[in-house]
């Protein structure tokens, strides 16, 4: 990735979101930090190992997966260019990552030392309020996650993340987060099944299915697939 794409990138991020270009160049001149490269498959944090940095992606696309003594495995989120990995442990009482941070396909990050991420902070106060919101906000999307795991149809997931979609923006209809694929592997579902489900909905005319996005016909509906 050359420079003026990173700019682009970290400019939109999270964490610098109302710092103007200039001033997070300045900034970042000033800060210690690598840009690490990881092909597909490749792990960037390890579960519970000592939490000691926060990464932002600069290009590709990266998955958190929790195995659990059983050996199972949930996919709990995907992190695309601009978002964040890693701050809640570093600021943890623990510092520990709770969880694998895998590269889903080739991707570039971003990483910063808790202590260089700190100096940022002290500099600049948006810096620090903008980590706190994406620190909340990631609280807020795990309480969605677990909500989302607790239904044991596919058809109920779907159906809950495309109504909890549709109330967050106001609209009806939902794009897809990337592809089918990456939806599925979002829910912990293969693509085959997601798929399937779908086509079902839309047999009863409460999806209208598209590769790049779904749009929902009839809420109500929906609704009750929740409760089946």
């Amino acid at each position: 990735m050359d420079t003026g794409m990173q700019a682009l990138v970290l400019e939109a991020s999270p964490l610098f979101r109302g710092i103007p270009r200039e001033h997070l160049q300045k900034a970042l001149e000033a800060t210690p930090h690598q840009v690490l490269r990881y092909e597909r498959g490749e792990t960037i944090f390890f579960q519970m190992e000592a939490a000691s940095r926060v990464g932002i992606v600069l290009e590709g696309l990266v998955q958190a997966q929790k195995t659990f003594p059983n050996g199972s495995q949930v996919n709990m989120c995907q992190r695309g260019p601009g978002q964040l990995i890693g701050p809640a442990a570093v600021f943890s009482e623990d510092r520990r990552y709770p969880c694998d941070v895998v590269a889903a396909e080739s991707s570039a990050v971003l990483m910063l030392q808790r202590g260089d991420l700190l100096s940022l902070m002290q500099r600049d106060g948006r810096i620090l309020e903008n980590l706190m919101t994406e620190i909340a906000s990631t609280a807020y999307l795990l309480q969605e996650r677990l909500e989302l795991m607790s239904y044991s149809g596919i058809a109920q997931k779907a159906a809950f993340w495309l109504l909890t979609q549709s109330r967050k923006t106001g609209d009806s209809r939902i794009p897809v987060p990337g592809s089918i694929s990456r939806w599925a592997l979002l829910m912990n579902v293969s693509r085959p099944s997601l798929h399937r489900e779908l086509r079902n909905l839309e047999r009863q005319s409460i999806l209208s299915v598209s590769p790049s996005a779904i749009r929902i016909l009839d809420a109500a509906a929906l609704q009750e697939v929740l409760g089946r």
